[in-house]
């Protein structure tokens, strides 16, 4: 697998049909950054829950023409969009940056959301993960808390400040009856770590909130504009291994992409 998509490399990958055996996963760098770095620390804990779970991971480049980016994403059969160090930029959801908000990554915001327009014309699933979920609900019209702490009053610890490198604090979730995390968890309240200091405020068009945690902070949205696959949380179970709904999580999308190339007639 290789760190980002040369010309080659892109070449090879349009002139490839999808076998079927592993639907292909995009997958978009982190960071503009951690891509120009070489830096895979992170974004590899998402290509092995996907190859975990049966799916075949597609590093996807952040710097990619957009004709280039629409190319890649026909021969896509789902989509991953993975936490980030940076925020969304306040201004796609009309509002003043506040002090606490990090820095936006033009170019993965620019990505994410050539992946969206595609996912949700070719009706392709989708499975957001915290960074992702809040570009999700900003894409659909939805706004942001910029800093939990600062907004929330709250005694859960969501974001990993002040604990040793590699540490995730964890607290409970409390999930909506009749939800697909209802049927994954196989319980209504379950425990996740957490990493993030902004969540969504108000969820975007055709989005239910699906989860909380125990201060009323939004932890999960699914899709609801149509039947595909289109789950965001707000945690991060691509490090949670071994952890029931966090396996089910992926393996769901995995089936719901097979779902979709084998109606396709791929």
């Amino acid at each position: 697998m290789e760190d980002s998509m040369s010309n080659e490399t892109y070449h090879r990958a349009l002139s490839n049909e999808t076998s079927g055996a592993r639907p292909r996963v995009g997958v978009p760098w982190r960071t503009a950054k951690e891509e120009a770095d070489g830096n895979r620390l992170k974004i590899e804990y998402y290509y092995q829950a996907i190859e975990a779970a049966g799916g075949e991971p597609v590093p996807t480049s952040l710097s990619m023409s957009a004709a280039e980016l629409d190319q890649l994403a026909r021969t896509l059969d789902a989509i991953v969009l993975p936490g980030s160090p940076a925020d969304v930029d306040p201004a796609r959801y009309s509002v003043k940056r506040h002090p606490k908000c990090a820095d936006p990554d033009p170019a993965r915001e620019r990505t994410d959301c050539a992946l969206l327009d595609h996912a949700f014309a070719a009706q392709k699933p989708v499975l957001a993960i915290c960074y992702g979920t809040q570009l999700l609900n900003v894409y659909l019209g939805g706004t942001l808390l910029q800093d939990i702490a600062s907004e929330v009053p709250t005694s859960i610890k969501h974001d990993r400040n002040g604990l040793p490198a590699g540490v995730d604090p964890y607290h409970g979730l409390r999930i909506e009856p009749g939800s697909k995390l209802t049927a994954l968890a196989r319980a209504a309240e379950v425990e996740i770590n957490s990493s993030h200091h902004q969540a969504i405020e108000k969820a975007g068009e055709s989005l239910r909130v699906t989860a909380h945690a125990p201060d009323g902070v939004v932890e999960a949205v699914e899709w609801t504009g149509d039947a595909n696959w289109v789950v965001g949380v707000q945690w991060h179970p691509e490090r949670m291994k071994n952890d029931r709904l966090a396996e089910a999580l992926f393996r769901e999308l995995i089936t719901a992409a097979r779902a979709g190339v084998s109606g396709m007639g791929k």
